[in-house]
């Protein structure tokens, strides 16, 4: 992978969240979920800087989305998702 594409993976995983975000805060879930399903499939079967990049701006992203807007994170993200989540929870706590 080139260099300058690593960037472009980070500017995507925002775009991915807010996009992910946006169809939060107009109530449609059923897409929301299949936004996050397909983001837990990219962390899932992706390289090590897709995973990076799902995990630190992603789920980081809406993970902070869904603090502020007193949404349940664990109904809505897949498990894998879930797990990064908490690891960032976790690691923030030492």
């Amino acid at each position: 992978m080139a260099c300058n594409a690593i960037p472009n993976i980070y500017k995507q995983s925002q775009r991915f969240a807010d996009i992910t975000k946006h169809f939060i805060l107009k109530g449609n879930i059923r897409q929301a979920r299949r936004c996050m399903s397909i983001a837990e499939n990219l962390f899932v079967h992706g390289n090590k800087q897709v995973q990076n990049a799902i995990s630190n701006i992603y789920v980081f992203s809406l993970g902070s989305f869904m603090e502020i807007e007193h949404r349940n994170i664990a109904g809505l993200f897949p498990k894998q998702l879930l797990n990064q989540y908490y690891k960032q929870i976790n690691a923030s706590s030492l």
